[in-house]
């Protein structure tokens, strides 16, 4: 079995024990019908992603307001940003949990809403301490990212440092071998730097893994842009990194003016670089 199949094969598994660990009523034949498509996702190209996501986002939001509503949703959550989904359908995304936390409060739904806030621009009208403490905890993320200053060697020993790369636009991006996302957004970013590297666009890979495990794989995919090493993840920390990938687009004059907490496409990353007056 491929790494990615064996990825999808946990995450259709995790996303059912939590269904089946839910108290309450078992789920209905239409709310398991949602969640085994949901477990399947991460196979699908992008064309079909989008519109199966926008078509799950839809379905939910018209389920009734049962347990097994608020486990898709909050499931859901962490999987709509892994593409490009449309602002449509991340609205709808937002205003569902909305919805499910007028019943059911979720310091958990709150961290998820506010992402979708801050990074998605969704529009968020709720009334809670939780989700104002958790848009709080992401501007002050962002902070640490703006001041953010490291130095990093790449698999070819060659050291790079932030803060030298003033009058550049720097897209520090956080990856690994085995998370499938990282994997599918890595030929995108691999063309972007061919197309903008001679403008002035620096990329910056950051795994945490060891040399022996990093090196092989971007020798066979034949990987050009700088492959950074973060052993001990203290860069990880630096930029408070949870889950990857995690990407952030420095300007010319070193601004933090763009960030994206999971995998983007290459209109999103585009949609990035022009946020830095790159097209």
């Amino acid at each position: 079995m491929c790494m990615a199949s064996r990825y999808l094969l946990i995450a259709t598994v995790l996303v059912a024990a939590l269904l089946q660990a839910q108290k309450g009523p078992t789920l209905s034949a239409e709310e398991k019908s949602i969640s085994d498509q949901m477990g399947k996702l991460r196979s699908l190209p992008d064309d079909q992603w989008t519109t199966t996501v926008g078509k799950l986002a839809r379905e939910i939001q018209q389920l009734p307001p049962t347990s097994g509503r608020f486990t898709l949703i909050s499931m859901f959550g962490n999987l709509v940003t892994e593409g490009d989904a449309g602002k449509d359908t991340l609205q709808v995304v937002a205003s569902t949990m909305v919805d499910v936390m007028r019943n059911s409060p979720s310091p958990s739904l709150c961290e998820a809403l506010a992402r979708l806030s801050r990074y998605e621009h969704c529009q968020v009208s709720l009334d809670s301490t939780d989700y104002r403490a958790a848009l709080a905890k992401l501007e002050a993320d962002d902070l640490r990212r703006q001041n953010a200053e490291f130095t990093l060697s790449d698999l070819n020993g060659k050291k790079w440092s932030l803060k030298n790369l003033r009058g550049k636009v720097v897209l520090v991006n956080f990856w690994a071998t085995w998370c499938p996302p990282c994997r599918k957004e890595m030929p995108d970013m691999e063309e972007l730097y061919r197309h903008f590297g001679s403008q002035g666009l620096v990329i910056l890979a950051i795994s945490d893994e060891e040399p022996d495990k990093v090196r092989p794989f971007i020798a066979a995919q034949k990987y050009t842009l700088p492959i950074l090493l973060d052993n001990g993840r203290k860069v990880n920390a630096m930029f408070v990194v949870g889950g990857i990938p995690n990407s952030f687009l420095y300007d010319r004059a070193g601004k933090l003016v763009a960030a994206a907490i999971d995998r983007r496409t290459m209109r999103q990353f585009l949609a990035m670089l022009k946020q830095a007056g790159m097209e």
